[in-house]
């Protein structure tokens, strides 16, 4: 089974677009064959995906398509790649009626994990409640590992790790703060051309997120 993960996060402004598209730009740039979905009807996204992984981005919508629909596409679109990305919208539940039609209900019908991104700049041992509720919400909705977002220190990550090791989740890595990655952030999605801040989180995902593990998912 070739590596397949969802890319979410608890709420819309977390950072799952930007670690997303790093790691499909990360994983690129290693030479792999990266195949980026999007949940849900979004047609700016996929454009970025595009632009990153040098092949089309498809959406997943289980509001206008069918679940076995979205299994096929993503079947037949990820047939030759050696990573399937899809990448989240808003918080992971978050649907047009309840979690119907949510990222969690995508990652359900293709039967994939989670990885979440969780933006932990204002909090450290709090995000145990948070990440637990989660964890633990639904069953059939499986939480692999966390990505902590906008970092603030060596001591900050040591804190967050340990909330992983308390609720046996696996930590992948985290993302430092930047200013410089926040502003590569536009109204229409990331700016996503060769400029220094997107080779800067490119180097910065390589050195402090597990990539390698995701050969596992």
């Amino acid at each position: 089974m070739k590596p397949s993960f969802l890319i979410s996060a608890p709420t819309s402004g977390s950072g799952k677009t930007t670690i997303a598209r790093g790691l499909m730009a990360l994983l690129t740039q290693k030479g792999y064959r990266v195949q980026p979905f999007k949940c849900g009807p979004d047609y700016i996204d996929t454009k970025f995906h595009a632009a990153v992984c040098g092949r089309p981005s498809i959406n997943l919508d289980t509001y206008m398509a069918t679940p076995e629909h979205v299994q096929q596409l993503f079947a037949h679109y990820g047939a030759d790649a050696d990573y399937r990305i899809v990448e989240g919208m808003m918080g992971l539940y978050d649907g047009y009626d309840r979690d119907k039609g949510s990222s969690a209900e995508i990652a359900r019908v293709l039967d994939i994990p989670v990885i979440l991104v969780v933006d932990a700049k204002s909090a450290a041992y709090s995000m145990a409640p948070l990440l637990s509720g989660f964890i633990h919400f639904r069953e059939d909705v499986h939480i692999r590992g966390v990505i902590f977002n906008k970092v603030g220190s060596a001591r900050h990550f040591a804190m967050l790790q340990q909330v992983c090791d308390d609720l046996h989740v696996e930590c992948l890595g985290y993302l430092p703060k930047r200013v410089a990655l926040e502003q590569s952030s536009r109204y229409l999605g990331l700016d996503f051309s060769e400029k220094p801040e997107t080779k800067e989180l490119i180097e910065l995902l390589e050195q402090n997120v597990k990539w390698e593990r995701l050969a596992t998912f």
